[in-house]
């Protein structure tokens, strides 16, 4: 890990990288953008970089990693290294890049500091960018080679079979290869990325769960339309929206994701929010399909039932299981609706087994209060899995 002399370097510098890597960070992304505009053209996504979120969650990526290196030294935040790398491999993120990312960092950190970067400070620096960027691209190199593909080469043109429109605001796609060939195997709760040619001639780049299980025939992606309330509209999921229909032509990459089921055996709490469903109904049809036997408990919140994206089919699968319970909290339900069930999410009144492991997926403050209430009923803070849908600034913070 660490070197000793770079690991008091970052202990004493920590404080001051710490307090401005926000800028640092918004001054790379700047650099790196004049210098290669084609990668915020097809590459980045210009939503995330306009409102700041992706250079909040680089900013808290870096200051975690390094934190973790002098307070930790024999352990690695191999949980956050994951997410990030199984992103990357998404987009098919080549090692290269990670020099080019380095220059520009570098050039930043180096404006914002000034004086304060000595060579001593910028080698200890330059150790802990090394560190963490040759660990994302050993794991990125082993999850390419798992699904047969090299860096930068993940995507294939998947033809759209159906469309059906799930609510106002929520279609589901079905895929299959355009060639002909095999959909690549995949776990519950992954996703692929999707790249969509917009107006502007741009190539932007989404993520999508996958919400169909393993063993079906074509791949299902559901896709919620961004809706800006006064920022812009999602710009991928408007054109999907608008101009995707049954026979187009999509580019898709292998499936990647670590919000997968880590036991066979463990009691199971499937806990999600909105569109957040999605990984969910994944897991809950692989469930079904391969006879799973132990308790199952599945929460949803949305805002009322129609907002409800594949309520019945979440209702229908979670019913197949033979040991399952299902509870559903709207916000503004419909009549007849159970008063303990209206609101936000509230496990109060649930049993949760011992040994439960539970999977979150949803908005932030969702799943920072279902994981509170997950720890006070006992769960143990290392069975509890979640999945953003966007930049994590839950584990970057």
């Amino acid at each position: 890990m660490l070197s000793e002399p770079s690991t008091a370097t970052v202990r004493a510098t920590l404080p001051a990288v710490g307090a401005a890597i926000g800028d640092i960070a918004d001054l790379f992304y700047r650099k790196l953008f004049d210098a290669h505009p084609e990668l915020l053209r097809d590459l980045f996504n210009r939503g995330n970089q306009a409102s700041g979120a992706q250079r909040q969650a680089l900013a808290g990526s870096i200051a975690a990693f390094a934190t973790q290196l002098v307070e930790h030294p024999d352990t690695r935040p191999d949980v956050m290294l994951s997410r990030i790398a199984h992103k990357h491999a998404s987009l098919g993120i080549t090692p290269a890049q990670y020099d080019v990312v380095h220059t520009h960092l570098f050039a930043a950190i180096a404006e914002v500091l000034g004086d304060a970067v000595t060579p001593e400070v910028a080698a200890a620096w330059d150790e802990v960018y090394w560190l963490m960027a040759n660990a994302l691209i050993a794991i990125e190199e082993r999850l390419y080679a798992q699904q047969g593909v090299v860096a930068g080469d993940v995507w294939r043109d998947w033809e759209v079979v159906s469309r059906t429109e799930e609510t106002e605001d929520v279609a589901t796609f079905r895929l299959r290869p355009a060639d002909g060939s095999p959909a690549p195997a995949f776990r519950p709760g992954q996703y692929v990325s999707v790249q969509v040619e917009l107006p502007d001639g741009a190539h932007q780049i989404r993520q999508y769960s996958l919400s169909c299980a393993p063993g079906s025939a074509v791949r299902s992606i559901t896709v919620k339309r961004v809706r800006g309330g006064g920022a812009p509209d999602g710009e991928v999921s408007r054109q999907l929206h608008e101009q995707v229909r049954a026979g187009d032509r999509l580019r898709v990459s292998a499936p990647y994701g670590d919000l997968v089921l880590k036991s066979a055996e463990a009691p199971l709490l499937l806990a999600s929010a909105g569109i957040g469903c999605t990984p969910i109904l994944s897991m809950l049809e692989h469930l079904a399909e391969s006879g799973h036997g132990t308790p199952v408990t599945v929460v949803h919140g949305d805002r009322s039932p129609a907002d409800h994206a594949m309520r019945t089919d979440h209702a229908a699968l979670a019913g197949k299981l033979p040991d399952s319970a299902a509870h559903f909290w709207y916000e503004d339900p419909a009549d007849g609706h159970p008063a303990d069930r209206t609101g936000l999410v509230d496990l109060s009144g649930l049993a949760i087994a011992s040994g439960t492991h539970a999977y979150l997926c949803g908005p932030l403050p969702f799943m920072r209060s279902v994981r509170t209430q997950l720890l006070a009923k006992g769960v143990a803070a290392s069975d509890i899995h979640y999945e953003v849908f966007g930049p994590d600034l839950w584990l970057a913070s």
